[in-house]
């Protein structure tokens, strides 16, 4: 299997969190659509693989229209193989979901929506820029369940400053009672080239402790279990059969091709791929059939940490037998010691098979992960 992710680099008004690529100016909207399509019939030979996922992010791509989304899955379905029934994932900011659009996009072939709700606190999201009310929200998830959405996720932020336990809890509850399929919870993270980043430089903003933050996630974690939802990823929970088709294929390593300004693109072996982050120089570059990407060739050694770094943030963990036949290396044997101090401490678990982590150990993947990489 394969999957193609598509970067629609537009939103209408800048979070003050946001860092990911993306320009306010709408007015080559147009032109982008018909770049990023030409962009997908030019690099046919990149996949091989049947088509089973789609992703359209950003950016907010529920900025597009009924005709832009069609040109777009018109150039990926004339370009490759997918499947029937492959998965369609659509971003979308709850603003954009009105009861026309959700049924134009559902009438499109769209049969997932990932919903940037974030919380349901008005004056918070005041604070974070965004455009919708917690009202809208409401709406928007009426809108695309009349419009016939049966997979639905929702995202909600955690650790914002001064939004206590008490109204996390509050979020919490109320994003189960619209009852999504799927929920990705993010803590807010304060990055250098943002709104955010300059108020915390200016200190007028003071970023939640870390100890109020991991009680805010692990709550969720167990609130959401009881719920029925099922913690597959860090951030990710789902109802059985309602995980993202589209990022465990990113964490189990299948190739994929990224297109629009900013995308990456995987082979499934070692070459990786990065579109130019710029707007104007990506339009210029699709236009004269000039280099728009950067390689990166990765070393056996680079492949296999992706691999611990990626698959250790999910809920099937590490094969450690895999690794072994791999690399030569029993890591249990190897790191036996920071092991020990990991089962102690609750972080993880460990089997003859696997190396899981726990609630507690998720706080911290990424460390552990460091801990386990193969030297260069």
């Amino acid at each position: 299997m394969a999957g193609i992710y598509i970067h629609i680099p537009f939103c209408r008004q800048a979070c003050h969190y946001c860092d990911f690529h993306f320009s306010t100016n709408l007015k080559n909207q147009d032109a982008m659509v018909n770049a990023i399509a030409k962009e997908i019939s030019d690099r046919k030979e990149y996949l091989s693989e049947e088509i089973r996922t789609i992703y359209f992010g950003g950016g907010t791509p529920s900025l597009l229209t009924h005709d832009q989304i069609q040109i777009l899955l018109k150039s990926v379905k004339d370009t490759f193989n997918v499947s029937l029934s492959a998965e369609i994932t659509l971003e979308a900011n709850p603003e954009d979901l009105t009861k026309s659009h959700s049924q134009s996009i559902h009438d499109l072939g769209i049969n997932r929506l990932s919903v940037g709700m974030q919380t349901f606190d008005d004056q918070k999201l005041d604070w974070m820029n965004r455009i919708h009310s917690s009202q809208e929200s409401l709406e928007a998830i009426d809108n695309v369940r009349s419009a016939g959405f049966s997979n639905v996720s929702l995202d909600l932020i955690y650790a914002i400053p001064d939004h206590n336990s008490k109204r996390w809890k509050e979020d919490l509850q109320r994003v189960i009672d619209l009852n999504p399929e799927h929920i990705s919870l993010y803590g807010l993270t304060i990055e250098n080239k943002t709104v955010f980043g300059k108020w915390e430089r200016d200190d007028k903003l003071i970023q939640v402790p870390e100890d109020e933050a991991a009680e805010q996630y692990l709550y969720a974690i167990e609130f959401l279990k009881k719920k029925g939802y099922i913690q597959y990823e860090v951030s990710n929970f789902g109802k059985e059969g309602y995980y993202s088709r589209h990022n465990n294929a990113y964490w189990s390593g299948v190739p994929y091709l990224g297109v629009g300004p900013g995308a990456h693109s995987f082979d499934g072996k070692s070459k990786r791929r990065f579109n130019i982050r710029n707007n104007s120089k990506y339009l210029k570059a699709i236009s004269s059939g000039t280099l728009h990407w950067e390689e990166e060739m990765l070393s056996s050694n680079q492949r296999i940490n992706e691999q611990i770094l990626t698959q250790l943030r999910t809920k099937n963990g590490i094969d450690l037998l895999v690794y072994k036949k791999e690399i030569g290396v029993d890591l249990k044997v190897k790191h036996q010691m920071f092991l020990n101090e990991m089962l102690a401490l609750d972080m993880i678990e460990l089997s003859q098979q696997h190396l899981r982590l726990k609630p507690k150990g998720f706080l911290v993947a990424d460390e552990i992960a460091l801990r386990l990489f193969i030297p260069e």
